[in-house]
């Protein structure tokens, strides 16, 4: 499916003829994060299949909602539930909602996701605010015909998480002591957890966490000049000695212990932006 301005401004179209909210941000909640949305002021929830040429989320964990509403006082749009290249969409799909965020005037972009810990010193629960990645994703959301309102034919990568909001987010970690991490994000295609071998090579590569997600939303964003800011929770232990076998069900209830944390600091980071 090719995607063109015409979609993503039918879809932007759509969402605001439902709402009067002006979003100033968007966040994308990942695998078991959705309970966010019990801290928004809600004024609009909209299905995703209501959404002219919007994807269907079809992961059991992802709601397929996007809300409209406040958050410490701002105005957000939230995706309860994302979506992924294994679900079998092209990376335009997978990325289409940033674009209509865009569209719809975001100033910042906020996501989260669920991923395994190959840093030997990350535990279980524990959160990793990511400052760089590493994209083996086996397709690029840029490729094809550029689409130029939403940026340059050849975007600069080289601060795709933005430093002040890391900073700030961090002292918020502190001032609530949170134990929080800081490091490399590594995106595969999925839907299998990666073997002893592959977990090995992506260590050594220089990641500290791997998931199936986030990257090419990033890369969308950053395209489109949004500032980001991305927060892992550490739902499995993937290092040489920690790994064992994981569910579905593991997942969920290691995010479900991380998930106030995390869900304090996108609000206070919000508050404070």
């Amino acid at each position: 499916m090719q995607i063109t301005f015409k979609y993503i401004q039918d879809a932007a179209d759509y969402i605001q003829s439902r709402s009067k909210i002006k979003p100033e941000f968007g966040i994308i909640l990942g695998t078991g994060l959705g309970s966010l949305v019990n801290d928004l002021e809600i004024d609009t929830i909209i299905e995703y299949e209501k959404i002219p040429h919007f994807p269907i989320s079809t992961v059991e964990s992802h709601t397929g909602k996007m809300i409209l509403g406040k958050l410490s006082g701002k105005n957000v749009i939230v995706m309860q539930g994302r979506f992924h290249y294994y679900e079998g969409y092209s990376m335009q799909q997978v990325t289409f909602p940033v674009r209509v965020f865009k569209l719809l005037g975001i100033k910042a972009l906020m996501v989260s996701n669920a991923a395994g810990a190959l840093n030997p010193s990350y535990g279980m629960s524990e959160l990793m605010i990511i400052s760089d990645h590493i994209n083996l994703q086996i397709d690029n959301p840029l490729r094809g015909r550029n689409l130029d309102e939403f940026g340059v034919r050849f975007p600069d990568m080289s601060e795709p998480y933005d430093f002040g909001f890391i900073k700030i987010a961090h002292q918020i970690a502190k001032e609530n002591q949170i134990k929080i991490h800081e490091g490399v994000y590594v995106s595969v295609t999925g839907p299998n957890l990666e073997t002893r071998a592959e977990y090995r090579m992506l260590s050594r590569m220089g990641a500290d966490v791997v998931g199936m997600s986030t990257v090419p939303e990033v890369i969308v964003a950053r395209q489109a000049n949004i500032p980001v800011f991305a927060i892992s929770v550490l739902t499995d232990l993937c290092a040489e000695g920690t790994l064992k076998k994981v569910t579905l069900e593991d997942v969920l209830a290691a995010a479900a212990l991380a998930e106030p944390n995390m869900a304090l600091i996108f609000k206070e980071l919000i508050k404070r932006i």
